[in-house]
């Protein structure tokens, strides 16, 4: 055979290897619970700069949503489960939301907003809600698909459900005796037979880090894909890493459902920076490095050889301080970026360089600090401190956090100047009875920063505040209007 022609049918050869193996994209969680938040159009600019072209929101928040017009920022809008009731219970307010949330964005069916898909609750499944939310789930989300559909966007806009991990009876045994929850079980099988039909992806978060702090014998090492990790078996099979396993536990029960080929999307996964112990910005570093290169390696699982997630989003794009903190102080601290838009650690999420590009030109709040006062009697400093923390976010101070090992007075300092920066560095909130004192000297030590706040307007800091309080007032309000 000439030399041209073994070229052409060894490019042929490769070409063809390659077509069933598409590296699923990666993109992260953009969530808005921050006290100070970082305005939508820089975040948007954060994104670009690092050439992340695929985002998930948590709720549809009009600033948002605007922020990504033209960006072709690929986007999945949230509906909070607390929406989940009206929704199911009335067509109009499906198509209320559709019109207000996809519609407007993609004026004629085009994309002025890339919306790709819309989550309809974020992980009502899990166990901390009970049954609260069943339901309402698959009423919720046929209302929202028939109202895509008469806006003739259901061939562009895809509708999912985000599930939790805990949905699974079992994660971790030597068996291949996987199922979902019995109490979620009825609910789940709808939920697919609906996903099955549109073709539509099972949403699931994954997380190793949870994961190794609930189970026993999952090892940090096993969690970091570590070489030097003890296996586990599971399904007869052997798993050198917590993502594998856990990917494959998904896997086990989708197929013990009847869905052995349905497309797996990873909604969350990411490794926290502080707040607990083994979280910190070295191993969240390891974690998200050998996850992206395990994904863009094209390996797959043992039971999806070379077929990885169809999406991957990283939890999350920058930290949040009002985030709920039920399952542990970590929860605030899961962003790559700081709440500022600085970069934690360096990783190449497709911007072609390992360093992350960080936001430029952030307005910050004066340099000044609130500080405790040394000349005063400080016996009741604590109770202060506590109240301050009530009302701030000291999750830095928790066991194993950034800031765990400040001595005292330096801790009752870091509880006083949250409380202060939260509340926009006014004179009365470095009162303390009189225990706090205003200073320009920064008191930051060693690892813990004593963060300085974003200015934002008045007008938008009470926006923020009551954004999810109006979600609650329009579901019920909406209920009421428009049931059937």
């Amino acid at each position: 055979m000439p030399p041209i022609s073994c070229f052409l049918l060894l490019t042929f050869l490769i070409t063809i290897s390659t077509l069933g193996c598409v590296v699923g994209a990666v993109g992260v969680n953009w969530g808005t619970m921050a006290s100070h938040p970082l305005p939508p159009f820089k975040v948007v600019k954060l994104l670009k700069s690092n050439n992340i072209n695929k985002v998930r929101l948590f709720d549809a928040n009009s600033d948002v949503l605007q922020s990504l017009s033209g960006s072709n920022i690929a986007v999945t809008v949230g509906i909070p489960n607390a929406m989940l009731r009206s929704l199911n219970s009335s067509k109009k307010a499906a198509d209320s939301w559709v019109h207000d949330n996809v519609t407007r964005y993609m004026p004629n069916g085009g994309s002025v907003t890339r919306i790709e898909y819309v989550a309809v609750g974020d992980e009502p499944f899990h166990k901390s809600y009970g049954e609260q939310f069943h339901p309402f789930i698959i009423g919720a989300a046929m209302n929202i698909q028939a109202a895509l559909k008469k806006a003739k966007l259901d061939s562009k806009v895809k509708v999912v459900v985000p599930c939790s991990f805990d949905s699974f009876e079992t994660g971790f045994n030597t068996s291949s005796e996987v199922h979902f929850r019995p109490d979620v079980n009825k609910t789940m099988t709808e939920l697919l037979m609906f996903l099955g039909k549109l073709g539509s992806p099972f949403f699931v978060t994954i997380s190793p880090f949870i994961t190794h702090l609930e189970t026993k014998n999952i090892s940090l090492d096993f969690s970091l894909f570590r070489e030097t990790a003890r296996p586990h078996n599971f399904s007869h099979k052997t798993y050198k890493n917590s993502f594998d396993l856990s990917y494959d536990t998904v896997v086990t029960a989708l197929s013990s459902a009847g869905y052995p080929n349905m497309d797996i999307v990873v909604a969350k996964i990411g490794w926290p920076t502080d707040g607990a112990a083994n979280a910190s910005s070295n191993l969240a570093e390891t974690f998200i490095k050998r996850l992206i290169s395990h994904l863009r390696s094209n390996l797959g699982t043992q039971l999806r050889p070379h077929k990885p997630p169809l999406e991957t989003y990283i939890l999350s794009l920058l930290d949040e301080d009002q985030r709920s903190i039920a399952s542990g102080n970590f929860e605030r601290h899961w962003g790559l970026f700081t709440f500022d838009g600085q970069a934690k650690y360096h990783v190449d999420l497709g911007q072609g360089s390992s360093s992350l590009v960080n936001a430029q030109n952030v307005e910050y709040l004066s340099s000044k600090w609130c500080v405790v006062n040394n000349n005063k009697d400080l016996s009741n400093a604590t109770a202060s401190a506590l109240e301050a923390c009530a009302n701030a976010d000291c999750t830095a101070l928790s066991p194993g956090g950034s800031c765990f090992n400040i001595s005292w007075p330096s801790n009752i300092s870091y509880a006083f100047n949250s409380y202060y920066q939260q509340h926009d560095q006014r004179a009365e909130s470095c009162d303390f009875a009189g225990l706090g004192l205003i200073t320009t000297v920064d008191p930051s030590m060693d690892h813990c920063r004593f963060p300085i706040e974003i200015r934002i307007s008045h007008a938008e800091f009470h926006r923020l505040c009551n954004f999810q309080w109006l979600i609650l007032l329009l579901s019920t309000l909406l209920a009421a209007a428009f049931a059937v």
